[in-house]
């Protein structure tokens, strides 16, 4: 028992020490897993190595290359503008669509990328009179829901994780539990923030100058193994054009067709949506990596540029991270520490209680912390609360991968960093207090409703 007392000690302290060195955590942790598995475990290093999560690589790879490239030719942008236009000037429509756009392009692979939202969001905010707080948590809902969608990292690296410890969570169902959750929060959040007075609103904008302005500053990541996804978000936001999108004459914008490269992107997008969904009706359980490859390979036959240039944007940091730490958990299941967790939860003697405090401690962890790493860390750890079969897996494992998620709106975040520095300076204080209190009023919220909502009836 020492030695797996021991391990799950150096697991926690690899945590601890890649945050406050801000190096790699992936890194930190494949090396020390190998140490740990042949030190501690007696493993061999090819044991070591056989739990390195080969599928959730090709899974990651194979979408973020197949989005990198709708982003390289255009077509995302192209989306967004044309939803934008769409919309107009309804200011009580505005937060709901920023909603339904953050969580479009969150779903594209990575979630992150759903802030460039944030520097055209918040600004039409204040030109319409919109709250900015409720703007930001209709970014930041946005931002979560899209993020357990089948093709994007949340989503990918939970259902993904859970797969490889047999049990059976449903892409869909897990992307359906996010998107109802966060369109709940936005729902309480519509009303404490003014939106029903946007409802009864006879102007539909505040005199002002009426230019939309990008900010220039660009919050640091709160999380040193998130600056680079961060980096890409800022620099797709400010070359997009999507600054200028209230004007369409102005410079950047662009009003032709859409060339025939985007127009097979679009055709594979939706091609990609419907044979996940009808191999998922017909229980065909479909792998989401090898069908982005093939619809890549498509694309990149049609415009070999742009598919060279998405090679460049596979999302190879956080392969390595979410490799390193299932690796790692791989070594504490050799070596049995799992099982003594499973041990150690049930004499909590209520697997409802146990449930609640993994996706509390979920949701307080990852509101300083990775909520990817959080995810691939606890997801396996959970794995002794349903061994009993007193409660359903597949509930318990949807609600601690929402619940690490809606906390990411607190200002100690990179989501809610992001939608702090997009606000005016004035502004700030007020923001930075109220993200605060919403995000860590998460971390019960999110237990009690998804809990009480979703595991306890599945229980029955």
């Amino acid at each position: 028992m020492a030695a797996q007392i021991l391990a799950l000690l150096i697991f926690v302290a690899v945590f601890v020490i890649a945050t406050l060195r801000k190096v790699h955590l992936g890194v930190i942790m494949f090396a020390v897993a190998g140490g740990v598995g042949i030190w501690l475990g007696g493993m061999s290093l090819p044991e070591v190595v056989n739990g390195f999560p080969v599928s959730i690589l090709v899974l990651l790879v194979g979408v973020t290359y197949f989005f990198g490239i709708a982003q390289a030719n255009g077509t995302v942008d192209r989306l967004i503008q044309g939803a934008i236009r769409l919309v107009g000037d309804r200011a009580a429509v505005l937060p709901l669509a920023f909603f339904g756009l953050t969580a479009g392009v969150s779903a594209m692979g990575s979630p992150l990328a759903g802030l460039v939202m944030a520097p055209v969001g918040m600004p039409l905010a204040k030109k319409y009179g919109i709250d900015r707080m409720l703007m930001g948590l209709a970014i930041g809902c946005g931002l979560s829901a899209g993020a357990f969608a089948p093709t994007s990292l949340f989503g990918i690296v939970t259902y993904g994780t859970a797969h490889s410890v047999n049990i059976d969570l449903d892409p869909l169902v897990l992307f359906a539990v996010a998107l109802a959750t966060n369109l709940v929060l936005l729902a309480v959040a519509y009303v404490l923030f003014g939106g029903l007075r946007l409802l009864t609103r006879r102007g539909t904008e505040i005199p002002g100058d009426g230019v939309v302005r990008m900010s220039a500053r660009t919050p640091a990541p709160a999380h040193p193994f998130e600056r680079e996804g961060l980096a890409a978000a800022s620099r797709h936001a400010v070359t997009s054009g999507i600054a200028t999108l209230e004007d369409p004459s102005a410079p950047g914008v662009v009003n032709e067709r859409m060339t025939v490269t985007q127009l097979a992107t679009v055709t594979c997008m939706i091609g990609l949506v419907i044979s996940v969904v009808a191999m998922s009706i017909l229980d065909l359980n479909p792998d989401i990596g090898v069908l982005c490859f093939a619809f890549g390979a498509v694309l990149t036959l049609i415009d070999p540029v742009t598919g060279k240039t998405a090679v460049g944007k596979i999302d190879w940091s956080t392969v390595l991270m979410v490799g390193g730490i299932i690796t790692f958990v791989g070594v504490l299941e050799a070596m049995g520490a799992v099982e003594m967790l499973g041990e150690a939860a049930s004499k909590v003697g209520n697997p409802l209680l146990a449930a609640f405090i993994i996706c509390l401690l979920g949701g307080l962890i990852s509101a300083f912390a990775s909520t990817t790493g959080m995810l691939a860390a606890l997801v396996p750890l959970a794995i002794p609360l349903v061994a009993s079969g007193d409660i359903a897996g597949w509930a318990v494992i949807a609600a601690l991968g929402v619940c690490s998620s809606i906390v990411d709106v607190s200002p100690f975040s990179t989501v809610g960093a992001t939608l702090v520095a997009t606000v005016d300076e004035d502004e700030r204080p007020r923001m930075n207090r109220l993200l605060t209190q919403w995000g860590l009023s998460m971390v019960i919220v999110g237990p009690v409703l998804l809990v009480g909502l979703l595991v306890i009836p599945s229980s029955m």
